[in-house]
């Protein structure tokens, strides 16, 4: 996967009460209300974290929420459980991306899922997790993730996740 760099004129920060959260429209009303509503209230309780991207004034041309969470042994595919403890393992959670309808199929959902991807990469030499795991709200969504490696979970076609191998095999270019 590339280098998460911002394309010219944009750049990363952290969500900050002053954003403009709600101009931002990516035509999922789940996810444009996440963070109109939510993003900024959990991220400052420390329940999870949301990185925007911002044009080169101060509009959300998309964004990203990560969290940690837990995954019960049982749920994972059996040869990728086998040497695994049988119990509730720790898991990167990538809660939420969105993309506005103005950068929509200019490549930006690939730039947010690589920064958010290196990211969890980045915490996991801190805290490690044995996958990254998402919930897609339907199947484009499904299927722009499954281009990047992510497999359905046993007997959930809509949560996904991409194994801690595979992610570092990716952030290092294999």
């Amino acid at each position: 996967m590339n280098s998460p760099e911002p394309p010219e004129g944009f750049r990363w920060e952290r969500l900050r009460r002053e954003h403009r959260r709600k101009d931002f429209r990516c035509g999922e009303a789940a996810v444009d209300d996440w963070l109109r509503a939510r993003a900024w209230q959990h991220q400052r309780k420390h329940l999870s974290t949301t990185t925007v991207l911002l044009d080169s004034g101060t509009r959300i041309a998309g964004y990203f929420t990560l969290a940690t969470g837990q995954v019960d042994f049982a749920d994972l595919p059996r040869e990728y459980v086998k040497d695994l403890p049988r119990r509730l393992l720790p898991v990167a959670v990538l809660a939420w991306l969105g993309v506005s309808v103005e950068h929509q199929h200019q490549g930006f959902g690939r730039i947010l899922l690589a920064r958010a991807l290196r990211d969890c990469y980045d915490a996991g030499a801190t805290f490690p997790f044995i996958a990254v795991i998402l919930d897609c709200l339907n199947d484009a969504a499904k299927a722009f993730y499954q281009r990047w490696e992510f497999c359905e979970l046993p007997g959930n076609p809509y949560r996904l996740f991409l194994g801690h191998r595979e992610l570092e095999a990716m952030m290092r270019g294999e």
